[in-house]
């Protein structure tokens, strides 16, 4: 016991990143003359923002302010919505050697009633990394077993879990099963044998749904008849909103016949379902629009699924979807063996617009998109009066590789944008300037 507390100490020290959240915003602030993405509207070139108490005031030209108003001249600056990681693990690991730093997997196949914000850490080291890039929001997931748990919207900024949280729960998260029938000499197992075992698959989530409706159902008659006992089932009764379409549930699923039949189990109970990685999602296009199942598209700065394909297929996968009609929105590639790739988000939006995808669209795909997908585009997303103050300042347009973000704010706290990359390059860069090395 006593080496555990050592380790985990050890492990505190090494990955907790020093930033100070950002304090409650005291007075109003004006922007003038930005350059201001809305997403909701046009780009507004030389309009002026105004926010107090957390929340977008007004927006307009030459907006005069109150003596008690802060004034800061943002002239030729781009003002954008905080962008928003629809799926990750974010906070939930740190580096997936170290198995301390793991808290994104349970044990067993069925864990429902798992949350994933109380295991969020508000101080890994990742977050300040992803925040230097725009990212103010990400929805951190449980990913084992079948279905994993409730996934969790998280501002990037807090002392706390419970400081960080937006809104929990956002989706329940189901890992489909692997369709693929393998075949071949060196196969042993015959192909009735394998389309058998994914059909108890499928079959044991069935029962799952069914299982959540009677216990339903009995917590009614209960209520009815006090006098009888109930015996709580956590897990049945955290998938009751799931189940009642009341949130939506996520389910990751990447090959077309998963794709497929993810969306017939969907119809077939009434659910709201959210197709998660979606490789294969451009060969099931009429479908998605058809049963309005929107996508959270990964993997686009990536190779394609299959040696046949097209290079540059991830690459245009956003327009193809867009030009289909599939609600989308972008996620970088997360997982094993850390989630530091998920600074890359907006890259993955730049590359999807160099490839065709109009760049308001690309914008849209990582801030307004991913926010009606996670039910909160009332809040954040876009730049409008009565929104959060969720944004960030940056020199050039957000999409070029070039841009850099000089200021955040995240419900009107203005955040630390320092991070340990950039504390190592500005400490190499001295090094390399006292030896001699560095041109003045």
């Amino acid at each position: 016991m006593k080496r555990l507390l050592q380790i985990l100490l050890l492990t505190t020290i090494i990955f907790a990143n020093d930033q100070i959240p950002g304090s409650i915003q005291k007075h109003p602030i004006l922007l003038k003359g930005g350059i201001l993405h809305t997403i909701s509207g046009d780009v507004l070139r030389g309009y002026d923002l105004l926010f107090a108490n957390g929340k977008i005031i007004r927006i307009d030209e030459e907006i005069i302010p109150s003596p008690e108003t802060e004034v800061i001249d943002i002239y030729n600056t781009h003002v954008t919505p905080g962008f928003i990681v629809p799926v990750s693990q974010l906070g939930l690991v740190e580096i997936g050697q170290v198995k301390q730093s793991r808290d994104f997997a349970e044990i067993g196949k069925f864990n429902p009633n798992v949350r994933a914000n109380v295991s969020y850490n508000p101080d890994s080291e990742i977050i300040p990394v992803t925040r230097s890039n725009g990212i103010l929001l990400a929805n951190v997931a449980p990913s084992s077993g079948r279905i994993s748990g409730q996934s969790s919207l998280m501002m990037l900024d807090g002392w706390t879990w419970k400081d960080a949280t937006m809104l929990h729960p956002t989706a329940l998260h189901i890992n489909w099963p692997n369709m693929r029938i393998r075949t071949g000499k060196k196969v042993k197992e015959k192909e009735k044998v394998q389309k058998e075992k994914i059909q108890k698959e499928i079959q044991a989530l069935d029962d799952w749904v069914r299982n959540v409706k009677a216990y339903e159902q009995r917590i009614s008659v209960h209520l009815l008849k006090s006098n009888e006992k109930q015996i709580p089932d956590i897990r049945l009764a955290s998938m009751i909103p799931f189940i009642n379409g009341e949130k939506p549930i996520f389910i990751r699923a990447n090959e077309i016949r998963q794709i497929k039949s993810a969306i017939r189990w969907g119809n077939k109970h009434h659910l709201d379902i959210v197709i998660v990685g979606g490789r294969d999602a451009w060969r099931a296009s009429e479908l998605l629009v058809k049963f309005d199942v929107p996508v959270i598209l990964q993997n686009v700065l990536s190779t394609p699924m299959r040696r046949f394909e097209p290079i540059h297929l991830p690459y245009e996968m956003p327009k193809i979807l867009s030009d289909a009609g599939v609600q989308f929105c972008i996620a970088p590639k997360t997982g094993y063996p850390h989630n530091g790739n998920i600074r890359n988000l907006p890259y993955e939006a730049a590359m999807a617009v160099r490839h065709g995808l109009p760049k308001e669209e690309g914008l849209r795909a990582i801030t307004l998109s991913a926010a009606e997908i996670l039910g909160v585009a009332d809040k954040i997303g876009s730049l409008e009066p009565g929104k959060d103050a969720t944004f960030f300042l940056s020199n050039r347009n957000p999409l070029e590789i070039t841009s850099s973000v000089s200021k955040a704010f995240i419900q009107g706290r203005e955040i630390d944008l320092g991070d340990r990359q950039k504390s190592l390059y500005e400490k190499y860069k001295e090094k390399y300037r006292q030896l001699g090395k560095l041109e003045q």
